[in-house]
């Protein structure tokens, strides 16, 4: 029996749950990836063969020795590739894809104050895009983490962000990239955001002088500076891009 060829559609939202998946929980029993195979017509393993072929192309999961499958088609490449080129377009457009073929509206107006938000037109669109594309980097961000904070490993979701490493309002083409992202608690990504602590490329944290002061505060020793020069838990997929730490380290950290 000759096998259905995954479509570009098909391929774009595979990786969508890619992203939002532990590559640990890549697995048949995974109830998203059982969901997904309901809405494409197609079986688990399928599915989680698909995926598996997403996890051969990411480099971060090389660097800590994982590998996904062996072989892999032309196609995959193409969407990591295009994926990898504009993350907030293929994004958007992944999630619209896979609210249609699963039948659903998504609910664009989460997260938005309804009254502020116009009735139509490219402003209402706009505002849209970036409250969908918030909640993608979210979830990319987290899973990649196993919803653990990096510097902490605090693992309760309500205490957790998804933190930009580049400013969003510095970076547009990077505000979606997961790459561009580190799972924080929020005590954390206030002082990251802040310029109180940041991370080195060599994925250690560096706490700024300016809490030297605050040695006798046994809240600031235990929760800031007796992380100093520890490493982070590096995610299981993209890897932090060292061009945006070296941004962090010096324009927005307090030296």
């Amino acid at each position: 029996m000759k096998r259905k060829t995954w479509s570009r559609e098909e391929l774009i939202i595979a990786f969508n749950l890619y992203c939002k998946i532990p590559f640990g929980k890549i697995h048949i029993r995974n109830p998203q990836i059982k969901s997904l195979a309901k809405i494409l017509g197609r079986t688990p393993s399928a599915v989680s063969w698909k995926l598996a072929n997403f996890a051969r192309l990411d480099p971060a999961l090389k660097k800590r020795s994982i590998f996904g499958a062996t072989h892999g088609s032309k196609g995959e490449i193409e969407i990591w590739e295009e994926f990898n080129s504009d993350w907030e377009k293929l994004s958007y457009e992944s999630e619209k894809v896979l609210s249609q073929l699963a039948g659903k509206k998504i609910d664009e107006t989460a997260g938005i104050n309804k009254e502020e938000l116009p009735k139509q037109g490219k402003e209402r669109e706009g505002l849209v895009r970036i409250r969908i594309n918030q909640n993608f980097f979210r979830m990319a961000v987290l899973a990649a983490y196993d919803s653990k904070c990096c510097i902490t490993g605090l693992e309760i979701p309500e205490f957790l962000n998804a933190s930009h490493i580049k400013p969003w309002a510095k970076d547009t083409i990077n505000r979606v990239n997961p790459r561009n992202g580190l799972c924080l608690n929020v005590l954390h990504d206030r002082a990251f955001d802040r310029g109180f602590i940041t991370i080195t490329p060599e994925y250690n944290v560096k706490t700024s002088r300016y809490l030297d002061k605050f040695q006798l505060d046994t809240p600031v020793n235990d929760f800031l500076l007796g992380y100093n020069g520890k490493t982070i838990k590096l995610p299981s997929r993209f890897l932090p891009d060292i061009s945006f730490l070296k941004y962090h380290n010096k324009h927005i950290f307090k030296r």
